[in-house]
């Protein structure tokens, strides 16, 4: 492949995480305290941005969590609140500097989990953070539970040059994407493509591979992107799942990605591995 594009949203190393002085609660300590400490702004349940589509940074008043250091500098959060409706941050995404993606997502997802996961999931007993914010020991049992990661195959499926495409009922109009499912319990990636490419679209597929993965902090999802080859063309849709489905030429999916243009139809948006395998697949 040549002239690939760039890597997912939220993909790259962020800061360093520094886990080795994560159970130093000294340590962190000292380093809230330092001059060159700064803490994430949230605004409405979401890392704040500026203008320019950087994180917003303050002095520590409640750094519960600690990101880790960039450059020599360390960085922490408070735990924002879990807000009953939580808000979208589709908006912020279409001007989040690539370079902060990384952070974003895991301010994001760690924030989230410490709001959601109070107590403990052996015993009840309410919890306590620890190793600066990346792990909630119980007090009562002694049980540590750590951040929890939800892994998603998302895959394009091709037949004869054509792609695989479906829509969901809650896409807006004209838009078709990978499709996708979760990872269950005893499954490796590519036993979940295959299962979820027959029970969406009745696609028997074979040369599975791994392509992209990209965090999706909406809560915590890991996006594994694959490419799949189908047995067959015809197609037996679920529609408890999907609104429809349907195959796209190679001409067809350049037209909906290309710039300013009325494609057949409305492509998933860049911020999403979707998006990234389209362009991949096209550029290969």
């Amino acid at each position: 492949m040549t002239n690939l594009p760039s890597e997912p949203l939220f993909t790259g190393p962020g800061l360093n995480r520094a886990d080795a002085l994560r159970a130093d609660e000294t340590a962190l300590r000292e380093l809230a305290n330092s001059a060159a400490a700064r803490q994430l702004k949230w605004q409405e349940d979401l890392p704040e941005l500026a203008r320019d589509g950087r994180l917003s940074w303050d002095i520590p008043s409640n750094p519960e969590l600690f990101l880790g250091f960039d450059g020599e500098a360390p960085r922490f959060s408070a735990i924002e609140p879990v807000a009953a409706e939580a808000r979208t941050a589709f908006p912020l995404m279409a001007i989040l500097h690539a370079e902060d993606a990384p952070l974003f997502a895991a301010a994001l997802s760690l924030s989230r989990w410490h709001g959601r996961h109070g107590f403990c999931a052996s015993c009840g007993h309410s919890t306590e953070i620890v190793r600066g914010g990346w792990s909630r020991r119980c007090p009562s049992c002694t049980a540590e539970h750590f951040p929890r990661v939800d892994p998603v195959v998302i895959m394009l499926v091709e037949h004869d040059e054509r792609l695989l495409l479906g829509r969901q009922p809650h896409y807006p109009p004209g838009r078709y994407s990978a499709l996708a499912g979760f990872v269950e319990v005893g499954e490796n990636i590519e036993a979940a493509v295959a299962r979820e490419l027959f029970e969406e679209a009745g696609i028997r597929a074979r040369n599975i591979r791994y392509v992209a993965s990209q965090p999706w902090p909406f809560p915590s999802s890991l996006m594994l992107g694959c490419h799949a080859e189908a047995e067959n063309d015809e197609l037996t849709i679920d529609r408890a799942e999907l609104d429809d489905a349907r195959w796209f030429t190679r001409e067809e999916v350049a037209a909906a990605l290309a710039e300013n243009s009325e494609g057949p139809f409305q492509p998933p948006p860049k911020a999403a591995i979707a998006r990234t395998l389209l362009e991949r697949w096209l550029a290969a």
